[in-house]
């Protein structure tokens, strides 16, 4: 064929279909394209990371099941005994372990936003381990996850309510909207910048103005009134009770070791549920930025307990070694030390970005840590609320055993 120098050729292409009967199952078609390599070493791994959570697990549970059962005997026995004689420990503190911290909205708005994904995290999972959400089925997941998140607003605001009446604070309106507004603000500011650079490169993954409009619609119209009304129900409930009363005048903090200050016990306390996650973190990584399908979320639902029983241990013993120190300012320890392995996520993401992507230009990179900041804020709220409600669910039984006048 000739094609001239000057002027429009038009050339056509045709193909031929032939469509042959199969044995195999059409729910089964998609196996090929879903396989992935190295499933030995997947199951290794996860069995691996089952075996010496729970060994570890079992030995901190003991360890501190132990300490306080001898602690609740010796403290209980100094009650009958001899009334005066000093207190020690942790119960040197019961009459200031309650007392309301600093910024109640703050973290009332945290802890909502953190029970908000929870929910939305573990009915994502649970319906996906169960075949409802295929990978198959591209934006399924994603489409679930966005409605599931505006709904669960009523669960995020009641929540919150209960726990900022508990730290007796008084301006729900303005708590309500904190929590409203943080987390969702910071997620759908960011990827509406981000987006913006998508479409100056005129790729096709860019999000139209219209779902983004769409999406700020269904935020302002049913995430935020939601949380309002789950906020109202929540200020109409009672507090949670606590077992021992405030004293009026705070106590002194004494100097602590150099293992329970806040960085360096989040530093320790987040190697734990790291260690339960990374190698499914891998395979999570692979799936986003290498356009791979991940389709084993039996694995990840048995790697999310994990993680949640490791956050949960992990924040019950660090609070205890603080409160044995008689440092009483657990409440926003108990959160920011449980998501310490939020940390470690963005050191893994780095290192990901550098041993097994080739990106050398400023867009994507820029693209690329934007998401996973994103992708490590979600996770810090998600184990900083698992880690929290442990910790708070704790102190409240280990008080409520002792005696005190």
């Amino acid at each position: 064929m000739e094609i001239p120098k000057t002027g429009v050729v038009k050339v056509l292409f045709t193909y031929e279909v032939v469509w042959e009967p199969s044995d195999i199952r059409w729910a089964s078609r998609w196996d090929t394209y879903l396989a992935m390599g190295d499933v030995q070493i997947h199951w290794f791994s996860i069995i691996n990371s089952v075996v010496v959570i729970f060994f570890l697990a079992g030995i901190l549970t003991m360890i501190i099941v132990r300490t306080l059962r001898r602690d609740i005997a010796k403290y209980n026995k100094m009650d009958e005994e001899d009334e005066t004689l000093e207190e020690t420990g942790w119960k040197l503190v019961h009459g200031d372990v309650f007392r309301p911290p600093q910024r109640p909205k703050l973290l009332a708005a945290f802890i909502g936003s953190g029970i908000q994904l929870f929910c939305v995290t573990f009915i994502v999972i649970v319906f996906a381990m169960l075949g409802m959400l295929s990978p198959a089925s591209r934006g399924a997941l994603m489409t679930a996850g966005i409605f599931l998140f505006m709904f669960m607003g009523l669960v995020a605001g009641y929540y919150s309510a209960r726990l900022y009446k508990t730290m007796k604070g008084t301006q729900w309106k303005k708590a309500a909207l904190l929590t409203a507004m943080l987390y969702p603000s910071v997620m759908f500011g960011t990827c509406f910048i981000l987006n913006f650079f998508i479409l100056g490169k005129h790729s096709s993954g860019a999000v139209p103005f219209s779902t983004m409009v769409a999406l700020l619609f269904m935020w302002m119209g049913i995430s935020l009134p939601l949380v309002f009304i789950g906020y109202f129900f929540g200020s109409r409930k009672q507090p949670y009770e606590h077992p021992v009363r405030t004293n009026q005048i705070p106590r002194q903090v004494p100097d602590q070791m150099w293992y329970l200050s806040p960085y360096m016990a989040t530093l320790m306390a987040g190697i734990l549920p790291f260690g339960a996650m990374f190698i499914e973190l891998f395979f999570i990584f692979t799936a986003i930025w290498e356009n791979q399908f991940y389709y084993l979320f039996g694995f990840l639902f048995l790697v999310f307990i994990i993680l949640i029983i490791s956050c949960s241990q992990i924040s019950i013993v660090m609070v205890y070694f603080q409160l044995c120190g008689e440092d009483y300012h657990w409440w926003w320890r108990s959160f920011v030390v449980s998501g310490g392995s939020a940390f470690y996520v963005f050191i893994y993401s780095i290192f990901y970005f550098v041993t097994k992507l080739e990106i050398t230009e400023f867009i994507p990179t820029l693209l690329y840590f934007g998401y996973t900041a994103l992708m490590v804020f979600s996770f810090w709220l998600l184990t900083g609320t698992i880690g929290f409600y442990a910790a708070y669910f704790f102190i409240r039984k280990i008080y409520a055993a002792i005696k005190i006048d």
